[in-house]
């Protein structure tokens, strides 16, 4: 009986915290990797089901699947990953979710929109952290502001980043920015735009643009044609940012690669490093007529908002909430989905 969900990836640190909140909410995943003492240690540590096996083997995949109602897929760099996944969902008529920021896989999903349809299921990329709060603050302006043309996002997370996030900003170093222009995607180089962004509480920061699963996602969400994004970086950051315009085809190369994510610590943010931290957004819509609107939206940390908000997604679908086809989080949910997340609160500007 398909009823259940799996957890692909479930040995990494953002799978582990899903798992653990998982077990912790009463519910009973299938964990699952290609790390099999890893998988087999988490398995037995919560008393649950897992299967083992890599996404190049079809069969085995296959065969999970076909399980499951739903898959939750937590092994990035989701460019790297999503593919097989997706497809294997496709072939079993399984929902499929991700915990992805990137925009090539945000696209990807899209463009698959009528094959899911087809499958009877839902296609849901970006169910944690990226995007689940901006994407609902994202159709929060647009609700207030229906005939809003342009739309900027801005975050600041307090806390630092585990290894797979690391990874991924690693592997896309040299690939510049992006934003959206005229509904089209359109590459622009890093650290393009600087601006001073007001998230309340005297926390006026420094916002850098950035290349954010929004630039795709606010676009399916809201029909806004014009969005960027930015995030709040140190001098530091944003000087390697500017720097990496020139250093691009180097730092793509696989040597280079090979060096700068062999220096990436393992793990990520202890639990009382997560309870500390906090998550800040700003957003701003405008028409053409100058009309704006701007809110501000506050949640915990990052990868804590990525285990609450996956789970209350998963928990949607396996109830039969859930639309066939492509979808964001705040298309399928609505602008006030964030604040199903505990803690999270919004304010209008």
């Amino acid at each position: 009986m398909k009823g259940n969900f799996l957890i692909y990836g479930a040995n990494g640190y953002t799978g582990e915290l899903i798992t653990r909140y998982a077990v912790e909410r009463g519910m009973r995943p299938i964990v699952a990797g290609r790390n099999e003492a890893a998988i087999r240690e988490l398995a037995q540590k919560h008393e649950l089901e897992y299967r083992i096996f890599s996404l190049d083997e079809s069969e085995k995949l296959d065969a999970a699947l076909n399980e499951v109602a739903m898959v939750l897929h937590c092994a990035g760099p989701f460019s790297l990953t999503s593919r097989q996944m997706g497809e294997a969902c496709l072939r079993s008529k399984t929902h499929y979710t991700d915990i992805t920021g990137e925009i090539a896989v945000f696209e990807a999903c899209a463009a698959a929109d009528q094959k899911a349809k087809d499958a009877g299921i839902m296609v849901m990329p970006g169910v944690g952290f990226d995007v689940v709060p901006s994407d609902c603050l994202a159709r929060h302006l647009k609700d207030r502001l229906p005939t809003a043309t342009n739309l900027t996002l801005a975050f600041y997370g307090k806390g630092r980043l585990s290894h797979g996030t690391q990874a991924t900003m690693t592997m896309n170093a040299g690939k510049g920015g992006a934003v959206r222009r005229d509904g089209k995607i359109t590459p622009i180089p890093a650290a393009w735009r600087t601006r001073k962004i007001d998230f309340g509480n005297g926390e006026i920061k420094t916002g850098v643009t950035i290349p954010w699963g929004d630039v795709a996602t606010a676009y399916y969400s809201t029909g806004i044609p014009n969005i960027e994004v930015y995030t709040v970086a140190p001098p530091s950051a944003l000087k390697a940012m500017k720097l990496s315009r020139y250093l691009g085809p180097l730092l793509e190369t696989k040597p280079v690669q090979k060096f700068l994510q062999s220096r990436i610590p393992p793990g990520g943010p202890s639990d009382k490093e997560r309870a500390r931290g906090k998550t800040l957004l700003w957003g701003e819509a405008s028409d053409e007529d100058g009309n704006r609107f701007e809110a501000r939206l506050q949640c915990p940390e990052g990868y804590t908002v990525t285990a609450l908000a996956a789970l209350l997604i998963t928990e949607k679908i396996l109830s039969g909430k859930f639309t066939p086809g492509f979808q964001t989080p705040a298309k399928a949910y609505g602008a006030d989905l964030a604040l199903e997340i505990e803690g999270t609160a919004r304010q209008d500007v």
